[in-house]
């Protein structure tokens, strides 16, 4: 927990100077590989490939579209996206896009805009479109994702969450 705090210490210092350090390319580069490979374990229903790219550790935090209000550490994601995968009764489709990553050379951040879609279980077309926000720590040489946050936009009016928001 200390280290996400000194984490969101240092975007928010780098934020308010204007100097926000960038990943070499390099490390951008894994870093988007660490993404590559998470969206190609959704495709593959892999639940095991999915978890690779997360710190393996009680530390993980994530605010996921569903309900609890967040996973705490690597074994309770790990069920969640185990459920996920389960709920489909195909191969899902997922695309990333507008991955961007920033940072240094042991911490970063990135965010994106995933869509997922599947036939489920019960014969539904699951189709949303969701906003990821990852912070990144480089662990023994491997970027791994410590943090991740999930949300969708939600109609203030009705209360409701907008599942295939466009910009």
């Amino acid at each position: 927990m200390k280290t996400l705090a000194a984490f969101v210490v240092m975007c928010a210092a780098a934020v308010i100077i204007g100097t926000a350090a960038y990943a070499g390319s390099d490390d951008t580069a894994a870093i988007k590989a660490v993404e590559q490979n998470f969206v190609a374990g959704v495709q593959a229903k892999n639940a095991d490939r999915i978890m690779s790219n997360y710190q393996k550790s009680p530390d993980l935090i994530v605010f996921d579209l569903i309900p609890p209000r967040q996973y705490t550490g690597w074994d309770a994601y790990r069920t969640d996206w185990q459920g996920v995968l389960a709920g489909c009764k195909d191969a899902p489709a997922m695309e990333m896009n507008d991955l961007i990553v920033e940072g240094d050379k042991r911490y970063a951040y990135g965010h994106n805009i995933q869509h997922l879609t599947c036939t489920t279980t019960g014969g539904q077309k699951l189709d949303v479109t969701f906003r990821v926000t990852d912070a990144y720590k480089k662990i023994a040489g491997k970027w791994l994702i410590v943090h991740e946050h999930v949300s969708v936009p939600v109609d203030l009016e009705t209360g409701k969450p907008d599942m295939n928001s466009k910009p």
